[in-house]
């Protein structure tokens, strides 16, 4: 009996620890992506070559229940772009698993991870240059964009710029974003993703290091069916890889209140 009640306490002691790994208040559009977040896989380790983008088209299926059958521990390594989609989608079977949402067996197939190139279906949408989350979200109308940290709370997805270029030359990273705090006197902004060199977890940056953001609020999951409405290949998001663009242009294109 003794050594049941410790199995117990340790089981418990272990579901506690992953369940506030995070340790972050949002607001209540943000909790399913701060909830989906703490069912991620932890490291596995970074990679941007062959093997990362076969594991992650591997990681994503349709469900014989219908919806999808999600699997991010098949897809390590990884990257920031897959991590955060499979976040996504884990809000979307989370609402099929609520009743909340139905999605035919079209709109499952359009989410799936087939090699899609840059602005090419809704992966090669969310996995583009520039504002690839921010376009998908307002052609979609499943959210908002902003740029302002004033108004951001965990859980928003956000596009990093490390430098001024966007589009071509661009060096970026597309994150969650967990909140900003003070360290000996310079504010860091927290995040979730696929991190080098570690893989799925939370990293922190001085907030100076960021040249530009956006940040995408889901804020109605349900206009994720609106994926058949869309046009097979998105020309702006698509030329990112040859040629750069101004900030006007994207909050132009991606209406970034």
């Amino acid at each position: 009996m003794r050594y049941v009640n410790v199995l117990l306490t340790a089981l418990l002691v272990l579901c506690i620890s992953c369940t506030t790994q995070l340790n972050v208040v949002t607001i209540p559009q943000n909790e399913p992506v701060i909830k989906g977040i703490e069912k991620m896989p932890r490291g596995g380790g970074y990679s941007t070559r062959p093997e990362a983008h076969n594991a992650m088209g591997k990681s994503i299926r349709p469900s014989r229940r219908g919806g999808l059958d999600l699997r991010p521990r098949m897809a390590r390594p990884s990257y920031c772009s897959g991590a955060t989609y499979h976040v996504l989608l884990g809000m979307a079977q989370e609402a099929i698993v609520a009743g909340a949402l139905e999605l035919n067996p079209s709109e499952i197939q359009r989410l799936l991870m087939l090699g899609q190139g840059d602005g090419v279906g809704v992966w090669g949408r969310w996995n583009a240059n520039g504002p690839g989350a921010a376009k998908l979200a307002k052609d979609l109308g499943m959210g908002i964009n902003f740029e302002s940290y004033a108004r951001a709370h965990p859980g928003d997805f956000m596009k990093i710029f490390w430098t001024d270029k966007i589009g071509k030359y661009e060096h970026g990273h597309l994150v969650v974003y967990l909140g900003t705090y003070q360290l000996h006197g310079e504010e860091y902004v927290k995040f979730w993703s696929s991190n080098q060199p570690g893989g799925y977890g939370v990293k922190s940056v001085p907030k100076k290091s960021i040249k530009w953001a956006i940040f995408t609020r889901v804020t109605n999951i349900q206009k994720i069916k609106n994926v058949d409405s869309l046009p097979r290949e998105d020309e702006f998001l698509k030329k990112m890889l040859t040629r750069s663009y101004s900030r006007a242009a994207v909050r132009s294109r991606c209406a970034i209140e």
